[in-house]
């Protein structure tokens, strides 16, 4: 396909160190203090460093950041629309002065790269909220993660790549930008348009994709991003089978499939930018846009956060700046007395236009329900089925949270009891009380301390939940942030029921029968859940529990028949 021109892509700014200097670094960063990175920060390295992220040399100084946050564009006057920062904690920040080298690590220890401390300094992050995302609504997962997640200290300088970070998945679909441009040059491909996916695709996106490369007469790159997606995406393992799957489906030569270990911000129009310079780094010629790009669907009040155009208007206003071309998004819609996918806005009056909703989709694959061979091909399905299970085959979690002397661990006991006698799945109960014991006996009852207990419970009620077992957790978990963690690591796993037990104050002093409430009363145990601390309401709770009114049986059933409501239980 396509017309012969070199396909756009300035100089990619490679930040490895050849053999002989990463040997030197590997030597010296033993005396360098050393940062482990979050999950997100792998995925920005990983694209700093194989100069996916050019012109950056490195994480963003607060001028950088400040005038990419206020202008979309680096102090030089570069476009580039996304602060790329590395947050750390006070403790760390305050180990640090400019003018050092940090060593930085994988979970594992594994030395990735050095960087220069240029600048440490604290964001403002409602500032940062506002103009990157346009929102402060933490429901926008890139604000929560601001809000909840991120440390509040940025580093900022240059980094010096050590050792590529190893990827034991699809090695051979794994490109840097270099060799993505010399397999472009090998194929004699000189136009390139590349979609964006972080979702199966269907056969109306092969229907679009096909259409987009054909009409700029270009041959197609499918990218997905394997990296950090939207809370709630189905894995990349399942979605990168089924990209093989439709990939057949393409005329040979035509089209190929390479992944982008990207950290994805769901920011929109801003978002739709930084996707363009990417692709063009990756040596692509065009870029197809859609309605609403990656956006993170509604705020609060069940509104878009974007509009379904800003992404295509904004990419508009700088198209010729960025030096890749816009194809923008048709909606392929099927029409059934046509037996084809056609633009929506080509239909006849008189057509029968057939559509399945992302959550219709959803529901007749988790409740083994037919799905139209017109709407999806049946080897993607195959996959889908396989990681997406019905209901009363999943894992789930209950999750209980009230005061303390509640009732929450008698409820949690006769509602693991009756789980085991109803049988299927293996069932674990994670007591508060018996986790403090065995699991974090070293914490002490501070907000930091209770928060990371909090966060092993859901670590590994997540892991009992991935491997299709019943997860019971019973501790106080006083925070709204907290809860939400545990929520956000379970729910895209499998099942997952809050429940609030919602006996009064009162009524847990008057049972209060180790006496910790008397002894909080009189200042002798400190930060007391309901005493000197307080006891942040579920607003959002799946069943609330008032034990006054229930015996721990009732209760217990209460539960049960909610599980069965939702489908985890037959």
């Amino acid at each position: 396909m396509g017309a012969f021109k070199e396909p756009h892509g300035g100089e990619l700014k490679d930040l490895y160190l050849n053999e002989a200097a990463a040997e030197k670094e590997q030597e010296k960063a033993g005396d360098y203090p050393s940062w482990d990175l979050t999950a997100r920060q792998l995925c920005d390295l990983d694209l700093l460093n194989c100069g996916a992220f050019s012109p950056l040399e490195g994480f963003n100084t607060q001028v950088e950041f400040e005038s990419i946050c206020k202008d979309m564009r680096l102090p030089s006057g570069v476009l580039w629309p996304m602060p790329i920062t590395l947050d750390v904690s006070e403790e760390f920040a305050e180990s640090l002065s400019t003018g050092g080298r940090i060593a930085l690590r994988d979970p594992e220890g594994v030395l990735l790269a050095t960087m220069d401390v240029e600048d440490i300094y604290r964001p403002d992050k409602a500032m940062e909220a506002e103009t990157v995302f346009g929102t402060t609504d933490d429901t926008h997962p890139a604000v929560a993660y601001l809000n909840n997640t991120s440390g509040a200290v940025y580093i900022g300088g240059k980094v010096h790549g050590v050792e590529p970070q190893t990827h034991y998945d699809f090695k051979l679909l794994r490109d840097t930008p270099a060799e993505a441009r010399g397999r472009f040059r090998k194929l004699g491909w000189r136009k390139i348009v590349a979609f964006q996916t972080r979702n199966p695709l269907h056969r109306a996106h092969q229907e679009l994709t096909f259409r987009a490369a054909k009409e700029v007469q270009a041959n197609l790159l499918i990218q997905p991003v394997v990296g950090l997606t939207k809370p709630g995406d189905i894995n990349h393992f399942t979605r990168v089978r089924c990209y093989e799957h439709v990939l057949d489906q393409y005329p040979e030569q035509t089209t190929t499939l390479s992944l982008l270990n990207l950290a994805m911000r769901m920011a929109g129009p801003r978002e739709a930018i930084w996707h363009a310079i990417i692709r063009k780094n990756y040596g692509c010629t065009h870029f197809i846009v859609g309605r609403d790009h990656a956006g993170p669907g509604n705020d609060k009040n069940g509104n878009p956060f974007y509009g379904e155009y800003d992404a295509q208007e904004l990419f508009k206003e700088h198209e010729e700046e960025l030096d890749i071309a816009m194809v923008p998004f048709k909606m392929m819609v099927y029409v059934e007395n046509k037996a084809q996918y056609v633009p929506a806005d080509e239909t006849d009056k008189d057509d029968t236009v057939l559509s399945v909703s992302g959550t219709e989709f959803r529901r007749r694959l988790m409740e083994g329900l037919d799905i139209p061979e017109w709407f999806s091909y049946p080897k993607v399905v195959a996959e889908l089925r396989k990681a997406h299970p019905p209901k009363d085959k999943q894992g789930f979690t209950v999750f209980f949270t009230g005061l303390s002397g509640s009732g929450k661990s008698t409820i949690a006991n006769a509602l693991m009891v009756k789980l085991l006698e109803n049988g299927g799945r293996p069932v674990t109960l994670l007591d508060g009380d018996v986790v403090r014991k065995n699991l974090s006996s070293e914490l002490s009852f501070t907000k930091e301390h209770r928060d990371l207990n909090i966060q092993r419970i859901g670590y590994v009620a997540s892991e009992i939940t991935k491997n299709g077992g019943i997860a019971i957790c019973a501790p106080i978990a006083p925070y709204t942030a907290t809860r939400r963690f545990v929520r956000n690591l379970i729910e895209p796993l499998g099942g997952f029921l809050e429940i609030h037990v919602a006996t009064s104050l009162e009524e847990c002093e008057r049972r209060d029968r180790k006496g910790l409430y008397k002894l909080a009363r009189e200042g002798k145990i400190k930060e007391f859940t309901g005493i000197s601390d307080p006891y942040e309401t579920p607003e959002h709770a799946e069943l609330v529990i008032q034990t006054e009114e229930l015996s721990p049986d009732l209760a217990a059933h209460r539960v049960v028949l909610a599980l069965e409501s939702m489908g985890y239980l037959t």
